[in-house]
């Protein structure tokens, strides 16, 4: 693939600067590319915000309309970085387009509306790939690694957390990520990241079990020049924790939070098996923890312990700046997503995390979220 794809992005709020920062950067990470691409079109809510969307970004144009992108011949990639509630319907219509799609998590908002996908993908020619990218930094993929050559060995129970602190002020305005309405909710949008990734590395799961919190019963709408505008009812959850089983009966615990005061973007595991254990710290991106029970305790603890390895930037050659011993940031992960995509369009052979992969962790989200309701474990088959 010489010519560049032409990409179309829906939505251009925080998630969606950060895609056009991966596809505007990538050559300078990455040689080669696997398909270069060309920013075509970016589409928000309002004319003005798209014009200025297409000005920062660098898109040849703007538009309110997203179907705008999905019209025009020279836009192959459609990127879908919109609130919660709107991914379905411009899911289905990228799909019955047969563009490659690009999607933020989570792929919906309901496992209802996950089905209607997954019908959808039955005919569909494109490629689709979730935007998980705490799968892609090099300390997660390393884990990925040691899970599948055996070092945990028959696995024993697990711990995870994603946690954030913006939450604890009562007076924060509502934002569409805190409106039921709008698919919000912590679950949806902090849970949906680690439960993915517990799952991705040690599982499938059997049952889940949870319990979901408001911390205040109302907040502020946003209001005019940045004063608090009226009070409305908070329906979405700003904590939530879930139990896991996995079929040879392990447990473990996962948390998700918008009220962990002192947190910033704690993202963290820690799994343990009967041969060895891992943990990870997304506050400590550079390094990876492995406890290897093979390791001799004696003399005098011999060489048994954990010990931490320096994942920093390796990505296995395939990335060129920065140099594998630099330190590692919050962006690269996402950096990294977006070329495992690129490199599934360009050979013609479908990533993981798929769009089918999205209907999974769907459900999971949703019998997780009829767990917190029902307050009975929920089958996760």
């Amino acid at each position: 693939m010489d010519a560049p794809l032409g990409v179309g992005l829906i939505g251009f709020g925080y998630i969606g600067k950060v895609h056009a920062y991966g596809y505007r950067t990538m050559p300078l990470f990455y040689d080669p590319l696997p398909v270069p691409t060309r920013l075509v079109g970016v589409a928000t809510s309002r004319p003005e915000t798209a014009r200025r969307a297409a000005e920062q970004g660098g898109f040849a144009f703007g538009t309110a309309d997203w179907r705008d992108l999905l019209d025009r011949d020279d836009i192959h990639i459609i990127d879908i970085a919109s609130p919660n509630h709107l991914h379905l319907e411009q899911l289905l219509a990228a799909i019955a387009a047969n563009k490659h799609i690009y999607c933020d998590k989570p792929l919906v908002v309901t496992a209802e509306e996950a089905a209607r996908v997954e019908e959808a993908l039955a005919g569909y020619r494109g490629i689709g790939q979730m935007t998980l990218q705490y799968r892609f930094y090099p300390a997660t993929l390393r884990a990925k690694q040691l899970v599948d050559e055996g070092l945990l060995g028959n696995l024993i129970g697990l711990r995870g957390a994603y946690l954030h602190a913006g939450s604890v002020d009562p007076e924060r305005p509502m934002g569409w990520k805190q409106l039921a309405s709008a698919g919000g909710g912590v679950l949806r949008d902090l849970g949906s990241h680690i439960l993915d990734l517990v799952d991705h590395l040690v599982g499938p799961f059997d049952r889940v079990l949870a319990e979901t919190r408001v911390l205040y019963p109302t907040r502020p709408l946003p209001g005019a020049e940045g004063e608090p505008g009226e009070r409305v009812d908070v329906e979405a959850e700003d904590q939530v924790l879930m139990w896991l089983q996995a079929p040879n009966g392990a447990l473990g615990t996962l948390e998700a939070s918008k009220i962990a005061t002192g947190a910033e973007d704690e993202l963290r595991f820690e799994l343990h098996g009967d041969r060895g254990a891992l943990r990870f710290n997304l506050m400590e991106p550079n390094h990876l923890e492995a406890y290897d029970l093979r390791d001799p305790d004696a003399p005098l603890g011999g060489h048994r312990g954990w010990k931490r390895i320096d994942t920093v930037q390796h990505y296995g050659g395939a990335s060129i700046l920065p140099s594998g011993k630099a330190a590692v940031g919050w962006m690269r992960g996402h950096l990294h997503c977006l070329y495992h995509f690129l490199q599934g369009v360009a050979a013609g052979e479908q990533p993981e995390p798929s769009l089918q992969a999205g209907v999974r962790l769907q459900r999971m989200l949703d019998a997780a979220e009829r767990a917190a309701q029902s307050g009975a474990w929920q089958d996760l088959a």
